[in-house]
């Protein structure tokens, strides 16, 4: 489903190409510099534009993955998707913290008439002025602005993320809590998305929140091929921890493996901690520690997350009740299930439903 802004068309036309019946061709974004040009599809909705920020000391791996993960992805019918392309406020000869030098446009209109601006991870230190204002007069014209890793810095201090939550790269959660009081900052979340204001984690995470969203745009099917092409999952809910605090000791390896083997069999069961505890061969209070830290999940909320997963499937392969599938996933009333769907996934039990099944297509790879 395409987005519901005016877009602005990012094409570049040429004249004997039109007169010889020859498609147009469309720029979709810049790789270290170098424009990435391919023919453009006929399409009935314009592509969603969107701008990658660049500037000095840009963290080269979110960058690269912001171009990555969007440019050149089309439709089941072949229509381009994304039209993506970056842009600097700091001059057009931009150091990366990696040492790659890039040279990238300054930004003109295009760039603020985006629908979708990224803000890959920052330098640290001071935000200039000049780059907070452009963010946000963006946002307060339409533009959805998103953050990944560090980037969560720059729109804080654009004031974008005031009074609300978002996450940053666990390492800098307490020093982006601590520069600004006023935002609430989730430290384990690896997304979060507030509908024109979408923050992410780092490193990996910025690919998950950027599916997320072309998810969100186009539907799980162009999210589903994107993932494929770049094998990667196709969805990982973004209140996901972002890291687990140990690795699974090797001792009770195999004694977890037995836990979680039986919660995914039966996610719908009477699981309580004496007996999955037992399973261990764990007193409670040592397996509870344990599952944590090996999971980064106390084991009541691992098994709600297997609990909405089966719930979703449902949702988006049959025609049954929602009090029928809060029965089925284990929820001991409808209400209760409903709480806590739109808690781990952001959206109504029926949203959800009309949502992801007006294309008949379902992620198959685990999420």
């Amino acid at each position: 489903m395409a987005p519901s802004l005016s877009p602005r068309a990012w094409r570049a036309s040429d004249a004997n190409a039109n007169a010889l019946n020859i498609a147009p061709i469309v720029e979709i974004g810049m790789i270290f510099g170098h424009k990435m040009m391919m023919p453009e599809k006929p399409s009935s909705h314009p592509p969603h534009s969107v701008a990658v920020l660049a500037y000095q000391g840009l963290c080269l791996f979110e960058y690269a993955t912001a171009l990555e993960v969007l440019s050149n992805r089309r439709s089941t019918e072949g229509e381009l998707l994304y039209a993506v392309a970056s842009f600097s406020l700091e001059g057009a000869a931009i150091m990366t913290d990696r040492g790659v030098p890039l040279t990238v446009p300054a930004a003109d209109q295009v760039f603020y008439d985006a629908q979708t601006i990224i803000v890959p991870g920052w330098r640290m230190g001071p935000v200039p002025d000049q780059i907070a204002a452009a963010l946000a007069m963006a946002h307060r014209r339409g533009a959805r602005i998103v953050s990944i890793c560090t980037g969560a810095f720059v729109l804080a201090a654009a004031g974008l993320i005031d009074e609300r939550r978002a996450t940053t790269h666990w390492r800098f959660a307490e020093q982006l809590a601590r520069d600004h009081p006023r935002v609430a900052v989730d430290a384990m979340a690896l997304y979060i998305d507030q509908g024109s204001i979408v923050t992410s984690a780092g490193s990996s995470a910025g690919i998950d929140m950027l599916l997320h969203l072309m998810r969100r745009d186009f539907g799980p099917a162009a999210c589903n091929a994107a993932a494929r092409a770049m094998v990667v999952p196709p969805h990982r809910e973004g209140g996901q921890a972002q890291y687990a605090e140990t690795p699974v000791p090797d001792v009770h390896h195999k004694a977890f493996s037995n836990v979680i083997e039986q919660l995914r069999r039966d996610p719908a069961g009477d699981h309580r901690i004496e007996t999955l505890a037992g399973l261990a061969a764990m007193s409670p209070r040592t397996f509870f520690r344990k599952f944590r830290a090996a999971t980064g999940h106390t084991p009541y909320d691992w098994i709600l997350i297997e609990r909405i997963r089966l719930a979703k499937a449902m949702l988006a392969e049959g025609d049954l009740p929602v009090e029928r599938i809060a029965e089925r996933a284990g929820f001991a009333a409808a209400d209760t299930f409903r709480h806590h769907f739109r808690r781990v996934v952001g959206t109504t039990p029926s949203q959800f439903r009309a949502a992801f099944r007006h294309d008949g297509e379902w992620p198959q790879a685990a999420e």
